[in-house]
């Protein structure tokens, strides 16, 4: 499990491009048969990505101080790729592209797998620490609800869908969804903001190997960008905005934990003030 620790904004301005892209930036999520994992100390959350060729089981780690993943955790899973399951202590859950599981407190036995193990699954997920169980549950994101927003001449139709939040599938404090931006649509959270109650993680995916988003962060007035390749995520702190453009239009899962789960709570930055 890699380590990244917190960072403060008036440290911040002063990175240089790779110094930016080591703190924030989460590469090489999917190798075959393996389980990657990034703690961060921004609210202790982790982010990782299985892709099993066989069975592979998800395993305590020293840098918890548990005896296994989710003793003290709660955990958000959702398959990129092809289909896949997830057993959880002797129950499997079978995932189709696009759809989420949530997994509680307390769960011991976590094991990934694909249907086909020569085009196997891509389990993305998030874990965040956790004081309360709310029950296992598969999110097929056919049943969950659209919500519709932006506008043509924004450059940023787009369709929300939450998977994990407490009108849908509940949670000590993760929530998680995915937005899909249209064809010809390339910006996404702009007009952007902040939210110094939660930090949140946004990985980026179905985009051809020739495309990139420029992801905005920094504070609003002394903002940096990172360049975002396929099934890449990057870190976002409570104080950085969190928005992005793309050479093609692309599909990001966002996740966010920390002093509530209330979507709407962000401080929105004024377009005059941005720089």
């Amino acid at each position: 499990m890699e380590i990244r620790n917190t960072v403060h904004p008036d440290d911040f301005k002063h990175y240089t491009t790779e110094r930016i892209k080591k703190e924030f930036l989460v590469q090489n999520l999917f190798v075959t048969n393996e389980i990657k994992l990034v703690y961060t100390h921004f609210d202790r959350m982790i982010v990782g990505g299985v892709c099993p060729n066989k069975p592979i089981r998800l395993e305590g780690k020293k840098e918890l101080g548990t005896d296994f993943f989710l003793e003290r955790r709660e955990m958000g899973i959702i398959n990129v790729g092809p289909k896949g399951g997830v057993n959880v202590d002797g129950e499997k859950y079978t995932l189709d592209t696009k759809d989420g599981l949530y997994v509680g407190v307390g769960s011991k036995e976590i094991i990934f797998s694909s249907d086909d193990d020569n085009n196997p699954a891509h389990f993305y997920l998030l874990s965040s620490p956790a004081h309360q169980k709310y029950p296992t549950e598969i999110v097929e994101i056919s049943n969950t609800e659209p919500i519709p927003l932006g506008a043509a001449n924004e450059s940023n139709v787009r369709t929300i869908y939450k998977y994990i939040h407490p009108e849908g599938v509940k949670s000590c404090q993760l929530c998680m969804g995915m937005t899909i931006l249209e064809p010809n649509s390339i910006w996404n959270s702009m007009p952007c903001h902040t939210h110094k109650r939660r930090m949140e993680v946004y990985f980026y995916f179905n985009l051809p190997d020739d495309a990139v988003v420029f992801h905005l962060m920094g504070e609003p007035h002394e903002t940096r960008h990172i360049v975002i390749r396929n099934e890449e995520a990057v870190i976002s702190p409570d104080w950085s905005i969190h928005a992005g453009a793309g050479t093609f239009n692309y599909i990001f899962i966002w996740g966010m934990i920390g002093e509530n789960q209330t979507f709407t709570d962000m401080d929105a930055v004024n377009m005059a003030d941005l720089q």
